[in-house]
């Protein structure tokens, strides 16, 4: 409690009791009781509760979120030019009163949830777009009184300014820049622009009438059941063409997975083809050369064929028996008498 509000609450007790003495004298007068003494009481309450009148009348304390317009009679105006500043202060009284205004934040909301607006019910913005879908926004506005031009906005609005400027505004606004857009662009590339469209629009239009914007909020977008229809579809489709995209992808992956399988065993077995094929020009190189030292042994000694012949021959042989009219398998040593 401050002090203007104590005054005029010590105001409000002596005029009360200037009314009970004033009714005590009149109950003494009426039975002829003296009242000479009541009397002098009475004038001292009637000033004193006079005095506390006029000074809490003269005394307005600002509180530190306010500022204060001072409506002054004696004034060429009729108000003073300067806004009260926070503090105890002093008017003239009965020939000035103070209007107080808010500078601290304040916030309105339109919303299409019945009791998230400043109006109850569906108080969101309808709007249309370029291409003719309509949309349901929901928005808060943030802002504040300039300090410096309370004045001007008492002039001019009083304490109609939530009502009969930020919230008009806001909503023609709204509508103006969602007419700028189609409905693919506010959802999805151009929300950011979009919403600095609206932002900058509020701004300059609170300026221009003493209001300061704090922020510009787009809360939510919602779409008409058709167009929402619409999108809910569009996005199915979207998500079969990707999974069928994805199947397409794993066939062809499994396709070249199996081309490469199939391309290392053809490699494999040409490797082994060609491993066989030197194996066996190594083993016919290896046999001819064996070949020509085995001509080259015979030339050299004829007899080394019967000789190995007859190695070959068991062990426990003896005697060989051969038809009478069959030559000799192998020739015979000459011999010399």
């Amino acid at each position: 409690m401050n002090v203007a509000e104590v005054t005029r609450a010590m105001a409000t007790v002596a005029l009360l009791g200037t009314l009970a003495v004033i009714a005590i004298v009149v109950a003494r007068a009426g039975r002829a009781q003296p009242v000479k003494g009541a009397l002098g009481l009475v004038l001292g309450m009637m000033a004193l509760a006079g005095l506390l009148t006029v000074v809490s009348n003269g005394l307005v304390f600002v509180q530190p979120e306010e500022r204060g317009v001072v409506i002054s009679a004696l004034a060429p105006k009729g108000y003073r030019e300067e806004a009260l500043q926070p503090g105890l202060r002093w008017v003239v009284p009965f020939f000035e009163t103070v209007v107080t205004y808010p500078i601290s934040r304040q916030t309105y909301t339109m919303s299409i949830a019945p009791l998230e607006g400043a109006v109850q019910g569906d108080d969101s913005v309808t709007a249309r777009t370029a291409d003719g879908q309509e949309l349901f926004i929901d928005a808060s506005v943030i802002f504040a009184i300039d300090p410096e031009k309370v004045i001007d906005v008492h002039i001019a609005w009083k304490n109609r300014y939530v009502d009969e400027l930020v919230r008009p505004q806001a909503r023609g606004i709204i509508r103006d820049a969602t007419s700028q857009y189609g409905v693919e662009e506010i959802v999805t590339s151009q929300r950011d622009a979009f919403q600095s469209s609206m932002e900058n629009a509020m701004a300059e239009t609170l300026a221009d009438n003493g209001l300061i914007l704090v922020d510009f909020v787009l809360r939510n977008i919602t779409f008409s059941p058709e167009y929402a229809a619409s999108v809910e579809q569009k996005q199915i489709a979207e998500q079969l063409a990707q999974q069928a995209a994805l199947i397409v992808e794993q066939r062809r992956q499994e396709a070249e997975q199996a081309r490469q399988v199939a391309e290392g065993q053809a490699d494999a077995a040409v490797i082994a083809a060609q491993g066989r094929a030197d194996a066996r020009i190594i083993e016919a190189e290896a046999e001819a050369n064996a070949l020509r030292l085995i001509a080259a042994a015979l030339a050299d000694n004829p007899n080394l064929i019967t000789y190995t012949y007859i190695q070959k021959l068991a062990p426990g042989i003896q005697v060989m028996l051969v038809p009478n009219d069959n030559p000799f398998l192998l020739p015979l040593p000459t011999l010399t008498p």
